[in-house]
């Protein structure tokens, strides 16, 4: 029964954000978006991190969809911030590990603190891989660094500090449409929260989106941000009203 009614709520958020279309990052950064999901399914170390990933008895809260999305959507960001300055080559090093830093930043996600113990682990995970301590430093950073609403370190280093800022936005690229058409049934589904648990604070949720408006990091993401979570907003009130409807014990 729970199922079902999770099941038709999806379907309804689908429907929803089909309606509200597709966020402008994916159209005018369409070229970037294609060439970050590309070298992400290229690089050895990156399968390794998603191998590692995938093994997890708990698949991370989010689940391994959205760490993905987050690790393509952070290497597009790169590559529109950061085309004139570094050569192809280290253009494609500093890709490399955001999408590390991507594909690991939610693996401690059930816990408290989950950005400082994800970094923790990441740390832990790396030194197997090869990457300078520098570059190991740079993408533990930037986990640290990905929650959303807490203090974050300011890093020198501009290819550190971009990582850092792209992993970030990109992350909260995912508060938008796909908060309710994924994000929302991964986490509520395994824990088998009612919906009618879920919707007196469903506003309150919102409310949080309308915060993370105005943190994004990176100019692409000053520009793009708003409008994932425009559309997120969009959904989310049109997904609450036709709950709040279905669940009225006055209607037929």
């Amino acid at each position: 029964m729970m199922e079902e009614q999770y099941r038709q709520a999806k379907e309804m958020a689908e429907r929803f954000a089909a309606e509200a279309g597709v966020p402008l990052f994916y159209l005018e950064g369409e070229k970037a978006v294609e060439k970050s999901r590309g070298l992400l399914t290229s690089e050895a170390m990156v399968r390794e991190a998603v191998r590692i990933i995938s093994d997890q008895d708990d698949p991370i809260g989010h689940g391994l969809l959205h760490v993905q999305k987050v690790a393509v959507d952070a290497g597009a960001i790169i590559l529109m911030e950061g085309a004139r300055t570094w050569d192809e080559g280290d253009l494609q090093r500093v890709i490399l590990l955001v999408h590390l830093a991507g594909i690991l930043h939610d693996i401690r996600r059930t816990e408290r603190q989950h950005a400082h113990r994800g970094a923790e682990e990441a740390e832990r995970i790396l030194g197997a891989f090869a990457l300078s301590d520098g570059e190991r430093q740079a993408v533990t950073r930037a986990i640290r660094n990905h929650e959303a609403f807490q203090p974050h370190e300011e890093l020198e280093d501009q290819a550190a500090r971009l990582i850092s800022n792209a992993l970030y936005d990109a992350d909260k690229f995912r508060w938008g449409p796909d908060n309710f058409t994924e994000t929302l049934w991964a986490m509520l589904l395994p824990r088998r929260i009612p919906l009618k648990v879920v919707l007196p604070r469903f506003l309150q949720g919102l409310d949080s989106l309308r915060r993370i408006r105005e943190t994004f990091r990176t100019e692409t993401g000053r520009r793009y941000g708003p409008d994932f979570i425009d559309r997120g907003l969009l959904i989310g009130r049109n997904l609450y009203d036709a709950l709040m409807e279905r669940n009225n014990p006055e209607n037929p």
